[in-house]
């Protein structure tokens, strides 16, 4: 796999380099030719927190992880499980959609050494919306306790969801 790693706010030293390759290594095995994918690490600082994002595109679809922790290599080896963890996650799901596409990147029958779960929708919900604006929603949102909220946007015109960053501000969704 090919490794494109920048800083931002901070150095990469060959030792930092080093350890991010060595870790990226052990991707290698879901993809079947993993030298012709290029992995884009990027390595940034904020406040005291060290944060590693880690974007693969591949032909069909992209991984992409991010961890934070305030040691650097700590966050590398969370970033690296997370990933991990996506694609045993979803091998069945990707397997059953992309099982007679011959460019389709991934190894499917890796040895896995844990168990499967087979995810499933385990609960629906059906709920009025009113239209509302964008602060009502935010409202809505922290009154009830969740990390996202969809409803029908006045100003829009159209279904949105908002939803709490990491960072502790709002995001918006616009479906048109």
């Amino acid at each position: 796999m090919k490794l494109n790693i920048r800083g931002e706010k901070i150095d990469i030293t060959p030792a930092i380099k080093d350890y991010i390759e060595s870790k990226l290594e052990r991707l290698n095995r879901y993809f079947e030719n993993s030298e012709d994918l290029e992995a884009n690490v990027k390595v940034r600082i904020r406040g005291l927190e060290q944060i590693i994002e880690i974007t693969v595109p591949t032909s069909r679809f992209t991984l992409r992880a991010e961890e934070s922790h305030k040691d650097l290599y700590a966050a590398t080896d969370l970033v690296i499980d997370k990933l991990e963890r996506q694609i045993r996650k979803n091998k069945t799901r990707l397997n059953n959609k992309y099982k007679n596409i011959d460019t389709v990147d991934f190894i499917f029958n890796y040895e896995s050494d844990e168990k499967e779960n087979e995810e499933k929708i385990v609960k629906r919900k059906n709920v009025e919306s009113k239209p509302m604006d964008e602060e009502e929603a935010i409202l809505q949102m922290e009154l009830i306790n969740h990390d996202f909220f969809a409803f029908k946007n006045i100003k829009e015109e159209c279904i949105s969801v908002v939803y709490k960053r990491k960072d502790g501000h709002y995001g918006l969704i616009n479906m048109k």
